[in-house]
């Protein structure tokens, strides 16, 4: 089974930039896209990034374009989120998510495995 597990949290300033990394083991071949959410208290949880383990395009949401960057190492089995000029809208226990879909998607049903959670704290 798929095991993920995020890093990277923690507390920033405003304006500032956070790089969180989410490992992934046992990952069978037949899983193909990771993902990023994010779920602040009382609100939904909402799409942040995906793409495929390929390395094919990336697609994020629209409150984070041209802040944030997903990548991956393919050989360590590892996605990263590069996140700059964070606001603190931004604050939310940040997710990565595998799923089985050939195709990237923003959709939380077409992942089946998700990891614990890491804690972005974005201060004024």
């Amino acid at each position: 089974q798929v095991q993920l597990v995020e890093s990277g949290g923690g507390l920033v300033q405003a304006g500032g930039s956070l790089r969180l990394s989410c490992a992934a083991s046992g990952r069978p071949f037949n899983t193909y896209t990771m993902g990023w959410f994010r779920q602040a208290p009382g609100k939904e949880r909402e799409f942040v990034a995906t793409t495929t383990w390929s390395g094919g395009r990336i697609y994020y949401g629209d409150s984070v374009k041209g802040r944030f960057t997903m990548s991956g190492d393919n050989a360590k089995n590892t996605v990263y989120l590069q996140m700059n000029s964070l606001k603190p809208e931004d604050t939310a226990v940040y997710y990565c998510a595998a799923g089985n879909t050939p195709i990237p998607s923003i959709l939380t049903r077409h992942y089946g495995w998700w990891g614990q959670g890491t804690q972005v704290t974005v201060s004024s």
